[in-house]
């Protein structure tokens, strides 16, 4: 039996998505629709098919919908418990805050997990490296091109952390903390209760100071942190394509992603992962690519959508273009006009035929 088989988790889910905006006016990051269902399903899938048995929500903003959404998490195979902060407590007091419901005892390790982060690495060979050594925690470690967006994670020979290093020009690796953590439930038991804690600034630099030993599990499998539109785009995206696995993905991977009463015209293009939400509509001359169409959005006749999220009612009008785009539920986007790099539509608005046309190949 692996280490992983019976592991209890806490699940990091307080934030406000404030970066997401106005996908989060009204719904926490982790419950965006992600590839057919809400972006956890796909974490608490994974976690379950490495031997996950029991995880602690640790929740704030919103707390009650998480309820609402996993229930007691019978559906996954999952016992979850929920745990709510009343003021944010940082990474480490949030830690600490819902290590009040776990059940294992001291000598055990706990899987602790962010919940924005997508990653095709293997949880249970992180823990089984984490028994094996002894270690006090276990940090996953991914390789991006450029590190000083992060800041890094330099170990040494033997594997052993020696630092966390602050966004600097030019990084001494390219190794980057990647969000998933195995403690020692001793050393959550540690961290202080009721406190604003950091455990990238103040509790893993201080169990290093210490000598005890934090181990990097580095590896170079899908990795990404979906906390801007374009990277929430990107990662649903992927998981539709095939480029990671999911269990909870709801149909085969391919080109695009039809939910419950979805309707595409014959004479529509949908290709590069979209997802069509529940009866959504993708009419004849319609091109859509890479894209998020939310539950009952409307991309008419002649539209262009790239790369995008279409909200929940929202309406894209013919002969508009969206390129890397947010448009909010129930906005309506009026024919002619193109919007590009980023923009936000906030739910509701409405904009107007645009008199300038633009042509656009998608």
């Amino acid at each position: 039996m692996r280490s992983s088989e019976g592991l209890e988790a806490i699940l990091l889910v307080g934030g406000q998505g404030t970066r997401l905006r106005p996908l989060t006016l009204h719904t926490p990051k982790p419950l965006l629709p992600t590839a057919g269902v809400p972006f956890l399903a796909h974490q608490l899938a994974k976690a379950h098919s490495y031997g996950v048995r029991r995880v602690v929500f640790a929740t704030s903003y919103r707390a009650s919908m998480f309820a609402d959404a996993f229930g007691d998490g019978s559906a996954f195979g999952l016992e979850i418990v929920y745990m709510i902060e009343d003021s944010p407590l940082g990474t480490g007091g949030a830690i600490r805050h819902a290590a009040d419901a776990l059940t294992c005892p001291p000598g055990a390790p706990v899987l602790v997990l962010n919940g924005d982060i997508l990653s095709g690495h293997d949880i249970a060979a992180q823990v089984d490296l984490h028994v094996s050594r002894g270690a006090a925690v276990t940090l996953h470690l991914t390789e991006v091109e450029d590190a000083s967006r992060f800041g890094c994670v330099p170990t040494g020979e033997d594997g052993r952390v020696t630092a966390f290093l602050e966004k600097m020009p030019h990084p001494v690796t390219n190794r980057i903390n990647a969000g998933c953590y195995v403690f020692q439930r001793s050393v959550i038991d540690s961290i202080p209760c009721g406190t604003v804690v950091s455990v990238e600034r103040e509790t893993f630099p201080g169990l290093i100071e210490a000598g005890e030993p934090v181990l990097g599990y580095a590896d170079t499998s899908y990795w990404l942190d979906v906390g801007t539109p374009a990277a929430f785009v990107q990662g649903s995206a992927d998981l539709v394509l095939g480029r990671l696995d999911s269990p909870a993905l709801p149909g085969p991977a391919g080109e695009f992603l039809l939910l419950d009463g979805a309707v595409v015209s014959p004479e529509a293009k949908v290709t590069g992962g979209t997802v069509v939400g529940r009866r959504a509509v993708v009419e004849a001359g319609a091109s859509v690519r890479g894209s998020v169409l939310a539950d009952d959005s409307v991309v008419a006749s002649g539209a262009v959508v790239v790369n995008s999220v279409v909200g929940s009612g929202a309406q894209v009008a013919g002969g508009s273009v969206l390129r890397e785009v947010v448009v909010g539920d129930g906005a309506r986007i009026g024919p002619g006009n193109e919007l590009t790099s980023g923009m936000r539509v906030w739910p509701g608005v409405v904009l107007p035929e645009c008199s300038v046309r633009f042509s656009s190949d998608a």
